[in-house]
């Protein structure tokens, strides 16, 4: 209880709070076994489960993100990256691991074409932008890795777009504000994410994804991450709306421990767990998963409004 009062507005326990708090419903006359496979800009996989966007992995496992990409390869999954080098994307996609590299909001704009125009070269499959990476401190920019940041305009946004042939991502939407704007903008998917508690007391996102589907209404992928450490989890976010999902810290341990095999079987371990709860509430794909099957556990009727 002194903990809590300590630190009321924890991002991580808010939202795993939330995740813990969707209930679902069994549905098993007319079951089937499911496919998990994933149809992403182009290209087919195995899991909707990702990896998130991570950086700076180099004291989890001496390779890094380039032995997580190798994991995520063997799994068949879609690798996402983070900050990093020329030379470590270049060799995350050498790996053949199918890429999507999300690029931090630089002060100067000159830096963000360059790194766009990079990872077209590099054989990412999508990239985008941590939208969310702009302020630090209360009433300060962010400077990450000497870099400063600085918040981008929707016209800042819509060059960013012009500037790559390959379907640019807007990290760090927690609103319908926001989701509307990248509407405008031309984007061709989101990542609901408060970055792992970017500011106090965040909005979970699986409590603002059913107005964010709404908003965006099928016209481009939703992703979702934060907290999403489990099958489980990522059925609760599928189901309302996600077309998939990243897992970050939670895999972090068998990185460290079995590298690559770790990873691997960390992200099937947890589509096994998904196709299993799609399994017990008749769905026979991930387009098929009835949202009316996620109830809160305070609510009297079932789906989440």
């Amino acid at each position: 209880m002194a903990e809590e009062k300590k630190n009321p507005g924890d991002a991580e326990k808010i939202t795993r709070a939330y995740l813990d708090s969707l209930l679902v419903e069994m549905r098993h006359i007319d079951s089937v076994d499911p496919s998990a496979k994933l149809e992403l800009y182009g290209h087919s996989f195995d899991t909707p489960v990702m990896l998130a966007a991570l950086s700076h992995l180099n004291k989890t496992h001496p390779e890094g993100l380039v032995e997580a990409a190798r994991g995520m390869k063997a799994a068949n999954a879609v690798m996402w990256c983070g900050m990093g080098s020329e030379e470590e994307l270049e060799a995350i996609c050498n790996t053949g691991a199918r890429t999507i590299k999300i690029i931090k909001p630089y002060k100067d704009n000159k830096d963000i074409f360059k790194k766009i125009e990079h990872a077209e070269k590099t054989g990412c499959i999508a990239m985008g932008m941590d939208v969310d990476h702009q302020f630090g401190g209360m009433g300060s920019w962010y400077r990450c890795a000497g870099f400063e940041m600085a918040p981008k305009t929707l016209e800042d946004i819509k060059s960013f777009v012009k500037a790559t042939k390959l379907p640019f991502i807007i990290k760090g939407v927690t609103s319908e504000v926001d989701a509307r704007k990248c509407l405008d903008a031309g984007v061709q998917g989101i990542v609901v994410s408060h970055h792992h508690g970017m500011v106090p007391y965040p909005v979970p996102p699986l409590q603002v994804l059913p107005r964010i589907v709404k908003v965006i209404n099928g016209k481009m992928p939703i992703f979702v991450d934060c907290s999403i450490d489990t099958g489980m989890d990522a059925f609760k976010a599928i189901a309302l709306g996600a077309a998939a999902v990243s897992v970050g810290r939670a895999i972090m341990p068998s990185l460290k421990e079995e590298g690559a095999a770790g990873v691997t079987t960390y992200i099937n371990q947890m589509t096994d767990t998904l196709r299993w709860a799609m399994a017990v509430t008749c769905s026979k794909d991930l387009k098929s998963i009835d949202p009316s099957v996620i109830w809160h556990a305070q609510d009297a009727k079932g789906g989440v409004q």
